[in-house]
């Protein structure tokens, strides 16, 4: 691999992680925002947790991170 071709793969690169962490503060952003609604219709936190994936904890975390 060339010089030239290494510098662009390290651009592609890059900017295939900008585009994944974009997508990923997104997903976060809509599963606070329906976690948060869930928890408002009084969906316990347990339940909540187990259909997102989460331990209770890391639903507390969420639901306290601001947007």
């Amino acid at each position: 691999m060339t010089e030239q071709e290494s510098i662009a793969g390290i651009h592609q690169a890059a900017s295939r992680r900008d585009r994944a962490d974009e997508e990923r503060r997104s997903a976060t952003d809509d599963l606070r925002r329906y976690c948060l609604a869930a928890k408002e219709a009084g969906v316990s936190i347990t339940r909540i947790a187990s259909e997102a994936g989460l331990s209770r904890q890391g639903v507390y975390d969420l639901l306290a991170e601001r947007p």
